[in-house]
């Protein structure tokens, strides 16, 4: 029996069969399995199963909580870890010659292959392991523009947010992921650029879901949030040190 996984916005017709996720194949599919593959073994990514007789993407199902944000800063240095780890078993990953990603945000550079999604939303905390799902928007950038958006996200860096909590909450995940000197003084700009990339990506697109998106009022979220890391970079820049 088919259970239909609700929650996401971008991804459609992803559905429970038993312990499998089922979902769509996009143009970006193959390179995606190829990724997970690469994968196979690390805890933090779910496993790629093949496909079905519909054609469909069948990946391991990982029952836990999605979307809850960090309380602790104990809770960040592990998702700064977790992360750290991810990007290290993708170092030597070689993407397939004929690859095709689908990564909506142009990033700083391409010097690896990244999730480009890390955030709450698609972090599942199982009683063993905590994954992060979701692997559709994956393609080559960089450790901290993939780190940038997951800073945002996971310390939840808003237009309500107090720098003064969300200066130690950052400090947590960049000492979770064990960011050295250089790329605690890049971070900061990466999440302020990274995130006015999601605002402008919302304000602009002529394609869906993000015309869908920008109708419900997400680029409300973005474009405050984004003026507030900005405002806030000597913040940032002083916790990181």
């Amino acid at each position: 029996m088919e259970h239909v996984l609700t929650g996401g916005n971008v991804a459609a017709a992803v559905v429970r069969v038993g312990d499998t996720v089922r979902k769509p194949v996009t143009p970006a599919t193959p390179a995606v399995e190829a990724l997970l593959n690469h994968l196979d073994g690390f805890p933090g990514a779910p496993r790629h199963l093949g496909r079905d007789d519909q054609g469909r993407q069948v990946l391991e199902y990982i029952p836990g909580t999605v979307g809850d944000l960090p309380e602790t800063n104990h809770e960040l240095h592990r998702v700064g870890r977790l992360i750290r780890d991810l990007h290290d078993a993708l170092q030597d990953f070689s993407p397939p010659p004929d690859a095709r990603w689908h990564v909506v945000i142009p990033p700083d550079r391409e010097d690896l292959v990244c999730h480009h999604d890390l955030a709450p939303w698609n972090l599942v905390r199982a009683h063993n392991r905590w994954v992060f799902i979701d692997w559709d928007g994956a393609g080559p950038g960089s450790r901290l523009w993939d780190l940038a958006y997951a800073a945002q996200s996971f310390v939840s860096m808003t237009r309500t947010s107090d720098p003064h909590t969300d200066a130690p909450r950052l400090r947590a995940l960049a000492d979770g992921y064990g960011l050295d000197d250089h790329q605690r003084a890049e971070l900061p700009e990466h999440i302020g650029a990274h995130t006015r990339g999601m605002y402008d990506l919302l304000r602009t697109s002529k394609e869906e879901p993000w015309t869908r998106l920008y109708a419900e009022g997400h680029a409300d979220h973005w474009g405050p949030a984004a003026d507030y890391v900005e405002r806030h970079l000597d913040v940032w820049r002083t916790a990181l040190r």
